[in-house]
């Protein structure tokens, strides 16, 4: 049997990352974990080494900041061993959107989308080259519906569902699997970081509860999971519907309720 793929993982300090360090570790899997807290990093790193005997690096780094972006880039670019990343840095903000500063909108934007999609660019094409290996990126709920609020974290989440089904399409063929993981309120440190009481959320669900049925859906080679969705028939509706959609637009003809009358 050969050796498991070494598992990078964004955001591993705390939470849904640090919680898919855990599984991956019990899996045998050597890992990388990435993060801005070392204390926290380099405390989870020598409980899961020692547990799991496993080799768990530490790579601290802010996404945020181009040379420390550009360092994981590297990384993931270089290191043949490394065939799965876990894209799950990111961050919330409360408030709505005319309350939000422009410079917090830059840095939500730059974690949750900009980081996520160099990260992919970096392994994506080496993956590729290999026919092997696994990109899974963390999306959310929020952004299947405005309706939810939190307007700006909806749409880089937006982002990250259409980016991963792109990547699925292109990259499937060539031996590439990519998974969105859609969660929903999931007890994290996100919320209190976002000026969010958790205890204002009345339902929530507990992250090993969400990254275990995260990897179930992984395992099962799922394009998309959602695990607090209820009937999978429904996303099934939504993306017939999407297709029937498209099936209706005329690329050289205006519609014709868009017509001038003569």
């Amino acid at each position: 049997m050969s050796t498991p793929t070494t598992v990078l993982i964004t955001g591993a300090s705390t939470g849904i990352g640090a919680t898919y360090a855990e599984r991956f570790a019990q899996r045998g899997h050597d890992l990388v974990l990435v993060a801005r807290d070392k204390r926290r990093l380099d405390a989870l790193a020598a409980r899961l080494s020692e547990k799991h005997s496993v080799a768990v690096e530490v790579l601290q780094a802010d996404l945020t900041q181009d040379s420390d972006l550009a360092t994981v880039e590297t990384r993931l670019r270089d290191d043949a061993r490394i065939g799965i990343l876990v894209n799950n840095a990111g961050a919330a903000q409360s408030g709505s959107f005319i309350e939000q500063s422009s410079d917090s909108v830059a840095r939500l934007v730059a974690l949750n989308t900009t980081a996520l999609v160099r990260l992919a660019t970096a392994i994506a094409p080496r993956l590729a080259k290999a026919g092997d290996g696994a990109i899974i990126n963390i999306g959310s709920v929020v952004g299947l519906a405005p309706e939810f609020g939190m307007t700006v974290y909806g749409a880089t989440k937006a982002f990250v569902q259409f980016l991963s089904q792109g990547m699925s399409l292109e990259l499937s063929p060539l031996g590439v699997y990519v998974q969105a993981v859609l969660p929903a309120a999931t007890r994290t440190e996100i919320w209190e970081r976002a000026g969010i009481d958790l205890n204002s959320i009345a339902d929530i669900m507990e992250v090993g509860d969400l990254v275990d049925a995260a990897l179930l859906g992984f395992d099962r080679r799922e394009p998309v999971t959602i695990p607090p969705l209820q009937d999978a028939a429904r996303w099934d509706a939504l993306q017939a519907a999407r297709q029937n959609l498209l099936s209706q637009i005329r690329q050289s003809e205006v519609a014709e309720r868009y017509k001038i009358p003569a």
